[in-house]
């Protein structure tokens, strides 16, 4: 059985297995305190066009967003998020569990718009009783989206400029930023991101590295104390130059861009076929997610060769399921699903 349901079913590309096992047995000083912290840093620095913004290495996705989050937020302070976007339904409260309420929003498209927020903290500002309430002070997005949905540049600045306007911090997730950044319609660099923001990150874990996600604090406001609020929560990694050593190599060269770009191109050719064979989307992804309509029938003779991840149980016997490709997806077994898809 072959795995469409994640980008992160592999290991970590050849090129770092490399340089992890050429510098084994090197010493350096712990805590990301090391050379390799110091490269990696000085890279992403490069790629974001700005010299002045602190970059700090860590493990995980919902560590990463749980420290940054934290350390951002006082007690009483809450976070706008989309309902489906993850630190509402993948990271079982973790924001929550540290006192940070998630206010959700509905949408249709996984994004949140500057009208959404304008709407939103109005009422809140306008409410009589808001002293009672949790005090809204975050906005919090992903880039690509839950569903796979880009936001474009126009959309990214009036949502910032929103924010600034009422006070509110801007973090973007950037857990899948590789695939967002190459997707054939994005229109935003690294650059414009750290334009339009007060701190994201860089996913590494879906997008190459054995594990691994680089914080990006662009905020002055939000750079005191930050590395003591990543040991208080278990963030800092004693062998921290396993994950600078990681990043330095996919941001040596383009790799982080060549390796996401292969698992779009092949998320593309899998859209092509589903749209030739005319089935529907729940969305329309130009990112290595494709959320697809299949009826139950075909959903399940597809489940006897490939695991997919279901995505909704949908009315008149039709089951909407994730197909999710990444910088290690075998192309032969792309071209064995579209010519199931294209035949059942």
């Amino acid at each position: 059985m072959y795995y469409f349901t994640s980008d992160y079913t592999e290991g970590g590309t050849p090129e770092i297995l490399e340089a992890l096992a050429a510098t084994n047995f090197e010493q350096t000083g712990g805590y990301g305190i090391d050379p390799y912290c110091e490269a990696a840093a000085s890279l992403i620095r490069k790629e974001c066009g700005c010299s002045d913004i602190d970059v700090h290495f860590m493990t995980g996705g919902t560590q990463t967003n749980l420290t940054i989050i934290c350390a951002a937020l006082r007690p009483f302070h809450g976070v706008y998020g989309t309902v489906q976007s993850h630190i509402n339904t993948h990271e079982a409260g973790a924001i929550e569990r540290t006192g940070h309420k998630v206010l959700d929003l509905p949408t249709t498209d996984g994004k949140i718009t500057a009208a959404m927020i304008s709407e939103q903290h109005e009422l809140y500002l306008n409410d009589p009783s808001r002293e009672h309430l949790v005090q809204p002070k975050m906005v919090y997005i992903s880039q690509p989206t839950e569903i796979g949905s880009l936001y474009h540049k126009d959309e990214l600045e009036e949502l910032y400029s929103v924010c600034k306007r009422y006070g509110l911090y801007l973090f973007i997730d950037g857990a899948r930023l590789g695939y967002g950044l190459t997707a054939p319609d994005n229109d935003l660099t690294l650059a414009d991101i750290t334009n339009n923001c007060d701190v994201f990150c860089i996913g590494g874990t879906k997008c190459g590295a054995l594990f691994g996600e680089a914080a990006v604090i662009v905020n002055q406001a939000l750079k005191a104390d930050f590395r003591t609020i990543m040991k208080q929560g278990g963030a800092v990694l004693a062998k921290g130059r396993l994950l600078g050593l990681q990043f330095e190599t996919l941001f040596t060269d383009g790799l982080y861009y060549k390796i996401c770009r292969h698992g779009i191109d092949l998320a593309l050719q899998i859209k092509a076929a589903v749209k030739e064979r005319g089935l529907e989307f729940v969305t329309d992804s130009t990112t290595n997610q494709q959320f697809i309509i299949f009826p139950q029938t075909m959903y399940d003779e597809l489940s006897r060769h490939f695991v997919l991840a279901l995505w909704e149980y949908l009315s008149g016997d039709r089951i909407a399921a994730r197909i999710c490709t990444s910088w290690a997806t075998d192309p032969a077994q792309v071209d064995k699903l579209c010519e199931l898809i294209k035949t059942l």
